[in-house]
C-alpha cells in the first residue's frame, strides 16, 4: 500500500473514532423534556412571567434577555427560582437562579448565545408550589454555540 494511502486510511480511522467518541443528540433532552424536569412533571401556567428578548438577533454570540415575574416578593408569596431553557443549544438548559423574598423584585438579566433561530421558555418556581412560564421565538441571522 502508498504511503498516501496509509494516510487516508489513518485519517478515515481517527474520524470514525471521532463520531463514535461524540454523544448522539438524541440523549439530550429536549425542550419539553428540560422543562418538565425543572418542574418535577407538572405544566408551568403561561401567565405572570416576561421574557424580553430581541425577536431578531443580529449576531447569536451575545444575546441581551431578562425575565420577570410578577410577585409581591413578601414572606408568604414570592418566587422560589427562575430558569431558562432553550430548544436548540447545544444544552436545553441555560440557567437557574434561586431566590427568595428578600430580593426585592423577581427578575434576572443576562446574555447567553444562541446557535440558531429557537424558542426559548422561562419558568419561574412560586412559594406556593406552582409553576409559571413564558416562550419567545428567537430568529438569529449569525448563529453561535455551532456543535459539529
Amino acid at each position: 500500500m502508498s504511503r498516501s494511502g496509509i494516510e487516508r486510511r489513518a485519517l478515515g480511522a481517527g474520524l470514525l473514532a471521532v463520531v463514535l467518541a461524540r454523544p448522539a443528540r438524541a440523549d439530550r433532552p429536549g425542550l419539553r423534556e428540560a422543562v418538565l424536569g425543572f418542574t418535577g412533571g407538572a405544566e408551568p401556567a403561561e401567565a405572570g412571567v416576561t421574557l424580553d428578548i430581541p425577536p431578531l438577533v443580529e449576531n447569536g454570540n451575545t444575546v441581551p434577555v431578562t425575565i420577570a415575574v410578577e410577585s409581591p416578593m413578601t414572606d408568604a408569596e414570592h418566587v422560589l427560582r427562575i430558569a431558562l431553557f432553550n430548544e436548540r443549544n447545544p444544552q436545553p438548559h441555560v440557567v437557574t437562579a434561586r431566590l427568595g423574598p428578600r430580593a426585592g423584585r423577581a427578575r434576572l438579566s443576562t446574555r447567553m448565545r444562541l446557535a440558531t433561530s429557537q424558542r426559548l421558555v422561562a419558568v419561574a418556581e412560586m412559594s406556593d408550589g406552582s409553576f409559571r412560564a413564558a416562550n419567545a421565538d428567537v430568529i438569529v441571522t449569525l448563529a453561535a454555540c455551532v456543535e459539529g
